[in-house]
């Protein structure tokens, strides 16, 4: 068959064929010897996290390459990069619900958990930038005799309630999408143990009439307030930057910039673990190369309106005439963080309109390849407006190069590690795939062909 003309679902595929190949990963095939190794490399990275975590609580937050004038440093960019990942798995989900788009149903459930991990990947390090993570309750609005209320003026107090807010709706929003499946694994469940447990998890449901009329109209209700969510947290979080007056962050363009690096990193993302788990558990036929090529077709929009904002930001430096923002562009491209620029433009603009063909969208190893090119071009995104904006300030006799130590590569390598780790148990213990969802678009095929 032409991959042009590949269908998103096979033509043969029934509603009894689904629940049993999705819930037979859970319930009945054993771990791919390909899962046992990556489960065992992150779980050893995991291990590095905890080290590193420890390390940090016990000597300080000096461990990590922050001075002035770069004192925010690895934490700052790893939680940008992390949240942009989350973002995009949301907005993936609860957008192409809205937009009743058939394509959804394959990956939405990879895009959900992605969210959910990632999302407390972003949280651990504000808690370690703190210094004294013991007082992270500074931030709450709490009763206090001693009048110490929080600095409602400040960015940082936004970021607490706007990335505390997304992780609970991020947690609701994977956990109904999932109870329909659970219902399922509970019925097809060979032990008692397991049924009992998928039971609870199930919270009772029973495909009801009115149990799937509320469902649905829940899970429209989460979409529509999904997409508000995500603009605001990562809008929230680009004004720590936006409402400074340092050149290369004072820069009003920041909100929708961020929001489109965000969903960039998170189509990347998403690709990549479509390709990873329809080679890993045999998909295939449910992960189409059709759902490729419009993963690949998303990460192209929003690589052109990332590269659009780069235009924008030399356009603005020079249009401006501040000779501060000026010397902060001609830093970033001969200066000491040069290659990083440099290295971000490679990844992000010109490796990016590979993507305009969709023989490469719709081969499985060039897209991942692209997807792996465009988180690290993001994670230099973030790197560089950091670190370049901030090295060579108003100050000369402040100036100075600050790069990541040992600590910083150590913690960021776990927390990719708990990111994988957490998803590869995830995938054995709830279909990685809809069976709800896919079973809907068998319904709505048959009714076309009628």
């Amino acid at each position: 068959m032409s991959l042009d003309k590949q269908p998103l679902i096979p033509p043969d595929l029934t509603h009894a064929d689904i629940s049993r190949r999705i819930s037979d990963l859970v319930l009945n095939q054993p771990s791919p010897r390909a899962w046992k190794l990556a489960l065992v490399i992150s779980g050893l990275l995991t291990l590095m996290l905890l080290a590193g975590l420890g390390a940090v609580f016990s000597a300080g937050v000096g461990l990590f390459g922050i001075n002035i004038p770069v004192a925010w440093g690895m934490p700052i960019v790893n939680t940008i990069w992390w949240i942009g990942i989350a973002h995009a798995g949301t907005l993936i989900s609860a957008v192409l619900l809205l937009t009743r788009q058939p394509w959804r149903a394959s990956i939405n459930r990879l895009a959900e958990a992605m969210a959910m991990v990632a999302i407390i990947c972003a949280g651990i390090y504000p808690f370690l930038h703190l210094g004294r993570p013991w007082l992270a309750y500074y931030l709450l609005p709490y009763p206090d005799s001693m009048d110490l209320w929080p600095q409602w003026r400040s960015p940082l107090v936004w970021d607490f309630f706007a990335i505390a807010g997304y992780l609970v709706f991020t947690f609701c929003f994977l956990y109904l999408s999932l109870l329909p499946d659970f219902a399922t694994l509970r019925d097809r469940a060979r032990t008692r143990a397991v049924q009992l447990i998928y039971a609870v998890l199930a919270l009772g449901w029973r495909s009801s009439a009115i149990h799937w009329a509320r469902y649905e109209r829940a899970n429209r209700i989460m979409a529509a307030l999904a997409a508000p969510i995500v603009f605001s947290v990562t809008g929230i979080l680009s004004l720590d930057l936006a409402v400074s007056i340092v050149p290369g962050f004072h820069f009003t363009i920041f909100p929708p910039y961020f929001v489109a690096g965000a969903l960039f990193s998170g189509f990347a993302t998403v690709a990549m673990l479509a390709v990873s788990m329809r080679s890993l558990f045999g998909l295939q036929d449910l992960i189409t190369r059709t759902h490729l090529d419009y993963l690949g077709r998303m990460m192209l929009v929003f690589a052109l309106v990332v590269d659009y904002a780069y235009l924008q930001e030399m356009f603005t430096a020079w249009y401006s005439a501040d000779e501060f923002y000026r010397a902060v562009y001609l830093d970033r491209w001969s200066g000491p963080y040069a290659p990083v620029w440099w290295g971000m433009i490679l990844c992000n603009v010109m490796a990016a309109q590979l993507l305009w063909f969709s023989s490469v969208r719709r081969l499985p190893w060039a897209l991942f390849s692209l997807g792996v090119i465009g988180n690290l071009g993001m994670w230099l995104e973030r790197f560089q407006i950091v670190y370049t904006s901030t090295h060579a300030d108003f100050m000369p006799s402040a100036w100075d190069s600050i790069w990541p130590t040992t600590w910083d590569w150590a913690i960021y390598a776990g927390t990719l590690g708990l990111f994988t780790l957490v998803l590869l148990i995830f995938v054995r213990i709830a279909p990685l795939v809809s069976m709800h969802d896919m079973r809907k678009q068998i319904h709505r095929r048959r009714q076309h062909e009628r």
